[in-house]
């Protein structure tokens, strides 16, 4: 093999790796990959570097909130500093873009915990892999401060004292997993005292009956409430 042909080798080897690294973003199949690869070396080669440069600063960087569990780059939050936000109210959510979505609607003022899943049995997710453990803790106002994901493992565990939570609004989606993980943790605050709610669900708002589903209708209708209540 020459010169040349070592190098087309090795040419080929990088935009092999390249399409098998898009391959993990979610949605994106080999074709896609690919389409995506050849766009970014042909017509984007400075957005292909700012993109990788990205990825490494962000996997190097960005952890887990100490207290909330969301994905950060500090120990704590912007959120979880926010002294002017209600400490005795926790909203758990499943993923760190429902929070976005509930933080958007500028109607909850309160603090979070982001499990960062659902129980799902079939896809291996139980109790230990949405934190369930950190979320007791957090609920009972103590938070275990350990090491982030880029941090140094041998870092020692401490417990940080916060202000108790009186509320926990469980708004995990309404899918079949979401609803498990509601009733599972429901079950387990209930029983330590803790007040319990859930986000209701019904008509949206502009929606009109006639193209609501059956399911949807007959939720709004159990969750009726007192005109001006």
């Amino acid at each position: 093999m020459n010169k040349f042909q070592r190098q087309e080798q090795l040419a080929q080897d990088a935009l092999q790796r390249l399409i098998i690294a898009l391959k993990v973003l979610p949605g994106i199949g080999p074709k896609s990959a690919q389409r995506i690869a050849y766009y970014l070396l042909q017509h984007d080669r400075s957005g292909a570097q700012l993109l990788g440069e990205s990825l490494q600063q962000a996997v190097a960087t960005i952890g887990h909130c100490e207290r909330c569990n969301t994905f950060t780059d500090l120990k704590i939050c912007t959120t979880c500093s926010d002294h002017k936000r209600n400490p005795s109210i926790l909203c758990v959510v499943e993923n760190p873009s429902d929070q976005l979505m509930v933080e958007q609607t500028l109607a909850y003022r309160g603090m979070y915990f982001v499990l960062m899943g659902r129980l799902s049995p079939m896809e291996g997710q139980g109790p230990k892999e949405i934190h369930l453990d950190r979320l007791l803790a957090r609920v009972m106002g103590k938070v275990s401060i350990v090491a982030n994901d880029f941090e140094d493992e041998d870092v020692t565990d401490s417990l940080e004292d916060l202000p108790p939570v009186t509320e926990v609004i469980l708004a995990t989606n309404f899918t079949s997993e979401g609803e498990a993980t509601a009733h599972y943790i429901g079950e387990i605050l209930k029983a330590k005292g803790i007040a319990v709610t859930r986000i209701a669900r019904g008509i949206p708002v502009g929606g009109e009956l006639e193209y609501v589903d059956a399911g949807t209708l007959a939720r709004a209708m159990m969750d009726r409430r007192q005109v001006g209540s």
